[in-house]
């Protein structure tokens, strides 16, 4: 594998598919057609994405939020225990 820099854009362009919606039938509107792709967006996360590439990230800070993820989700799972065991 070669290593190569990329711009924040083109690996941004490796990453995330293409999305592409086509008609279903000749008669369909253009706002089913673009319901249909604004959720296939949404699904894909390509906008969730796009905004964390936004601005450059520190290391650090990175490391700081995904810890903090973490104990977010081990907080919600003692809750949802918690709840189950009726406390």
């Amino acid at each position: 594998m070669i290593n190569e820099k990329l711009s924040n854009k083109e690996l941004f362009a490796k990453i995330t598919p293409m999305i592409q919606v086509t008609r279903k039938d000749s008669k369909e509107s253009i706002e089913n057609l673009l319901r249909r792709f604004n959720r296939k967006v949404q699904q894909a996360g390509v906008l969730a994405a796009a905004k964390q590439h936004q601005y450059f990230e520190k290391p650090i800070s990175k490391r700081e939020r995904r810890r903090k993820a973490i104990v977010r989700q081990e907080r919600k799972a003692q809750k949802i225990k918690r709840l189950k065991l009726g406390r």
